[in-house]
Order: structure tokens, then sequence, then C-alpha cells
């Protein structure tokens, strides 16, 4: 053996290939060190795709009786861009488990100073009453990065845009309305906001200043539990889009809000013969009262308990409870993200048992092949066992 690397012995039996190894030696002395880049290509991906985001909370300010919003900097100094409707998984450790929630941006994409994140009050919320609650401003937070595609795309989707929002669904489109406003966007926007009453409006005032003062936005607050003069009253129905949207073909609608919520505005859409191309929406999570889905074994009530196996360890689940928040509540860490079968981050493998899906799982034909479950939209509905 001569010594020299295989590289070269294969190229000095080529043609011309004592001249080529006489080029390479010559490029090494004189041509650039590629190896002063070596992780260039990554850090620049960091940039964009971050993996983690370590965050500062710099304001806390209500902006309805049960919701605040909450304004977070980066430790760095960098936060990625997003676009607008996006979201970020915030992450928090809360008596001892480490848990998360996708809260959508509701700052405008046009300025990274901060993300500002809108979190409404629920009943029961495990993450939502310690981030009203506990939190304070200083206090740092984990999050991955924006995410989501429920966003405006200028190429496929009509300037003429319908919001249909209800509740804390709202927070998207503030920053849609926010970024295409504020940066004059040629674009025409009429949003549709369903709230219980006035005074749990998110964001009211600001969005009725809006609409005084741009006239390519319109603005129609509709209360469902108390009357007004000088406001709608009732839900968002085929009558009450037909009546505030002059050309309901030529617009793209996008909804978010509660899982009832959207099936209500769903329906709508289908009486006014909405092709499913002009319809964007995005859910926040699953019903709350799973045992009313359709679907849902007949009998059971959601509080049966049962068991789940992972490896050598045994965690109690209750049937009314996603899979995913029996697993972070025994302390057992799945990645996840969405948090509405969506992503597909949180998949397990179903060794053994039976779960309910519901609604909005986006399951691939290779996960039921395989059998592997969306664990945030399954519910066991007996003992399991599960494979991470």
């Amino acid at each position: 053996m001569s010594g020299k690397p295989i590289k070269e012995m294969i190229i000095s039996t080529m043609q011309n290939g004592p001249e080529t190894l006489k080029e390479l030696e010559m490029a090494k002395k004189t041509g650039k060190d590629i190896s002063l880049e070596r992780g260039t290509v990554q850090r620049k991906v960091d940039q964009y795709h971050p993996s983690v985001l370590r965050l500062t909370v710099s304001e806390i300010e209500p902006v309805s009786p049960i919701a605040k919003r909450i304004r977070l900097v980066s430790d760095t100094g960098y936060l990625p861009p997003f676009e607008a409707g996006q979201y970020i998984n915030v992450f928090c450790e809360i008596d001892g488990a480490r848990t998360s929630r996708p809260y959508s941006l509701s700052s405008s994409a046009k300025q990274r100073a901060y993300y500002e994140i809108t979190v409404a009050a629920v009943e029961g919320g495990f993450v939502s009453g310690y981030l009203l609650r506990q939190l304070k401003v200083g206090d740092r937070l984990e999050a991955n990065g924006p995410a989501g595609v429920f966003r405006y795309h200028p190429v496929f989707h009509s300037k003429r845009s319908v919001f249909l929002g209800g509740g804390s669904g709202i927070t998207p489109f503030v920053s849609m309305i926010r970024t295409a406003l504020e940066s004059g966007e040629d674009r025409d926007i009429t949003l549709l906001y369903g709230s219980r009453t006035e005074e749990l409006a998110m964001y009211h005032g600001e969005l009725a200043a809006f609409a005084e003062g741009h006239p390519n936005f319109h603005y129609t607050l509709i209360l469902s539990d108390e009357e007004k003069e000088g406001m709608e009253h009732g839900f968002i129905d085929a009558e009450r889009i037909r009546a505030h949207v002059p050309d309901i073909l030529d617009c793209t609608y996008y909804m978010c809000g509660p899982a009832v919520m959207m099936e209500f505005c769903r329906k709508a859409l289908d009486e006014l013969q909405i092709p499913g191309r002009s319809i964007r929406r995005e859910v926040f999570g699953t019903r709350r009262d799973i045992w009313n889905e359709p679907g849902w074994p007949e009998g059971m009530t959601g509080e049966e308990l049962f068991q789940i196996k992972v490896g050598d360890q045994t965690i109690e689940a209750k049937s009314g409870e996603s899979v995913l928040t029996a697993l972070e509540r025994g302390g057992l860490r799945v990645n996840v993200c969405c948090r509405s079968g969506e992503c597909s981050l949180c998949r397990v493998q179903l060794v053994s048992g039976k779960v309910f899906t519901a609604q909005g799982a986006l399951l691939r034909y290779a996960d039921e092949l395989f059998g592997y479950i969306h664990s945030c939209k399954a519910y066991p509905i007996s003992d399991l066992e599960l494979r991470f």
C-alpha cells in the first residue's frame, strides 16, 4: 500500500489524472477553505425554522374579562418571520408535567420586535389557567417556531376575503387584518365575528376603529347571548353571510373558532354552495364535549377510566380526555405541535386496544396500515398499549 488516500489513487489511474491531482493540490493552497463554512446552511435554516424559541414575557394586558394578550420577546433578540394566520406552540412546566398548547399569533407579520398571542379562559383549562393566573412579566417560555397553513395566498386565493370567527378564533384574523391594513395590501376583507356578549368580544374596539378608517375592511359583531341596539343578534348562518357578502362566489372564506361553531358555519357555506376550494379552516383543538360528537360509543359518558401501557410504565386515562393529554399528565413526553390532528407530530403506534378518533384527524393511509393514531385526536375507549 502506498499510503495515499483511495480517492487520489483512483484519480491517478484516470486520463489526465496526474495533472488533475496537481490542480487539486494547488486549489488546496490557494482556493477558498470551505471547511470554515461548515454549519452555515444549518445556521441559516435555524434562523427561519428554529427547533426551539426561548422567549420572555414583556407585556400582559386584558382584551376581555376572560382573555389576555401576551407579548413575547426573544432572549436572543431575534424572532423568525411568520405569515399572518400562523401559530406557535408554547411549552409550560405545570405541576411537574411538561405540556404545550398552540396559540395563533395576533401580532402583525410586518414587524418582529415581539410576538403577540391571546389566551382565553377555558373551563378546566390546564394551560390557559396557568397562563392567565400565574404568568407574569419577566417569565420565560419555550415555543416551536411559527407553523400552520391557515394564511392568505395571493396566487390561489381571491382578493376578497371573508373571515368567519368565533370566540378566541378571532386571534389569527387580528394578525391578518393588522398585516393587510397597516401595510396597505390590495385586498377587501369582511369579518363576521360571533361572540356571546359585547363585553367578551376580543379586540372589538380595535376592529371597529379599523372599519372606520379603512374602506376595504367591513366588520360586523354578532352577539348570541344578548341583544343590544345597533348590533346584530344570532349566529353566523347562511342568511347572514348572504346579507354581508355581495358576491358570495367571488371570495375565499376563512373559518376559525370552536369546533361546534365551525360545523355550523360549514353547513352554512354548503347551503350557499361555496366550493370546497374556496374554504380555509383553522380548528382550535377538539370539541370539549367529545361524547356528543357523532360516532361516540353509545352509553359512554367520558368519565370511564382505562389503563395505558407504554413500555414498562402504565398510566390512568379518562375516556373524555385525549390520549395525548393523558400521556402528558403521566409525565410521558410526546412530540407535538398543532394539537388539532393536522401536523401528525404526535403520532404513536396503537399496539392493542381501541380508541375513538375525533373529527379532523388527517390520518394517512400508512398510519392506518401500520396502526398509528394521532394522540391529540384519539380518546381511549378500552385499555391501551402504545409504542412511541
